[in-house]
């Protein structure tokens, strides 16, 4: 993923002569793609690489806030942190009816390459191991959220299609209906138009099991940073355009009790130079047997499921999607084509044998759920482990204990323990990210909710 050039802003400009504002994207550790818009004049200073930001930008907390503990290097004196636009992400922002353009940027060294604040960089240095071992993994994202209805109470409310007839909502399991993809058929249009524009390539939309639940699938990509930039575009596309019809949309974990949880599913398969994907077996048969390679991959991940688990499950809510009999994992398990595995083998060709990781929640950093899904995997090729046998088909999960980290500070407490992750990483990474979830889940836990008076104000 390299820098774009002038000639690049040149290029767009001539068949797009109406811009005259370009929205800056800059992606912090949370995924949130933070924004500064700039005028035509300085359009050139962006692409010529003359344009800087505070350095404190990709730090801040989902409030906007900086917590203690981060290197006074960083925040000092708050200094300025080169900005570089990457190539191939200029594009029309059709959700506004303004004549506006975005770009995706990353943060640069002084050296000029990618500083190790932006977001990608774990990522990027989980890749240059493939490279090294002449390795080459292919991932594809699969998103879930929710649209929220128009509204003014205290509380959100899931959009429903209506009882025809009635004023009633449609609740109850409402997977691939296609009265939802008539329902909101406008929406749905427009963020596959948005996505066409913005270089997102889509696979699927469905209605998923709750009632205003949707997922959206992109293509899979040989370049797992690619893959990123995709997930994170696409939450701004489906936010974009819901907010054009009057409605919300939210990638939240688990934003309502009752209703399931949305994920990041993350489907993985690796490729040698010859282009042979190395979970593939020689002599197919069905059920497959899972060949090595394949088990050592499933051993890796299972090894760093708990270290990486701030990273899948980033937001104390995260923590609410994760019950018995939700169609979301419980522990470290696998299986072939088990849809309540932790780690799913799907039913496919060889070509496309792969694992899918579903543990991330929709709320989690696609950068950094890819990086610790990849560094999972690499490691187990490299120790080669196996990881136990597979659950049978059809075992029964629905009331298996959950034995992943159930809070998020248990889980932070495992990042900071972890003895793979941060060699994928990077301390220096790692550092920051643990002092900005844990200042956030501080600030989380000393505020008082409704339910403390509910249950135990009169009552103690």
């Amino acid at each position: 993923m390299t820098f774009a050039q002038p000639e690049e802003l040149s290029e767009f400009l001539a068949s797009n002569q109406d811009i005259e504002l370009i929205e800056v994207l800059m992606p912090d550790f949370h995924g949130l793609l933070r924004c500064k818009r700039i005028q035509r004049s300085e359009f050139e200073t962006l692409f010529s690489g003359g344009f800087s930001v505070p350095g404190t930008v990709p730090l801040l907390g989902l409030r906007g806030n900086l917590y203690d503990g981060l290197s006074q290097s960083l925040v000092g004196g708050d200094p300025d942190k080169s900005l570089r636009p990457i190539a191939g992400t200029l594009t029309r922002i059709p959700w506004i009816e303004a004549p506006i353009a975005q770009v995706l940027t990353g943060y640069v060294s002084e050296e000029g390459d990618y500083s190790w604040v932006d977001p990608r960089s774990p990522l990027r240095r989980v890749l240059q191991r493939y490279e090294n071992n002449g390795l080459h993994p292919t991932v594809a994202p699969e998103l879930e959220f929710y649209l929220i209805a128009p509204g003014d109470g205290d509380r959100p409310h899931p959009l429903m299609g209506k009882i025809p007839g009635t004023s009633l909502n449609q609740e109850g399991i409402q997977y691939c209906m296609p009265d939802d993809l008539i329902d909101c058929h406008d929406f749905l249009e427009q963020v596959r138009h948005a996505c066409e524009v913005q270089k997102v390539p889509l696979t699927a939309i469905h209605s998923e099991f709750s009632a205003g639940q949707w997922e959206i699938n992109t293509h899979h990509q040989t370049d797992a940073v690619v893959a990123g930039n995709h997930a994170a575009l696409l939450k701004r596309i489906v936010k974009g355009v819901a907010r054009r019809h009057g409605w919300g949309a939210t990638f939240m974990a688990k934003p309502f009790a009752e209703q399931a949880g949305s994920g990041l599913h993350v489907h993985v398969s690796v490729y040698n130079d010859r282009g042979e994907n190395i979970f593939a077996e020689p002599d197919p048969v069905t059920p497959p047997r899972l060949m090595p390679r394949l088990r050592h991959a499933v051993a890796g991940l299972g090894k760093t499921l708990e270290e990486g688990m701030a990273f899948f499950a980033p937001n104390p809510n995260s923590y609410r999607r994760f019950k018995a009999g939700a169609f979301a994992p419980s522990g470290s398990n696998w299986g072939y084509d088990h849809r309540e595995a932790t780690l799913r083998i799907p039913a496919s060709g060889e070509k496309s044998r792969r694992i899918e990781h579903r543990v991330s929640g929709a709320d989690a950093n696609p950068y950094l759920a890819l990086a610790a899904v990849l560094a999972g995997v690499h490691y187990g090729l490299d120790e080669a482990e196996e990881p136990g046998p597979p659950i049978p088909r059809e075992a029964d999960l629905s009331e298996a204990p959950i034995t992943l980290p159930k809070r998020l500070e248990f889980a932070l407490e495992a990042l900071r323990c972890a003895e793979v992750l941060p060699s994928y990483f990077g301390r220096e990474f790692t550092d920051a990210f643990l002092t900005l979830r844990e200042g956030e889940a501080d600030d989380y836990y000393s505020q008082i909710p409704d339910i403390d008076y509910q249950w135990m104000l009169r009552a103690l």
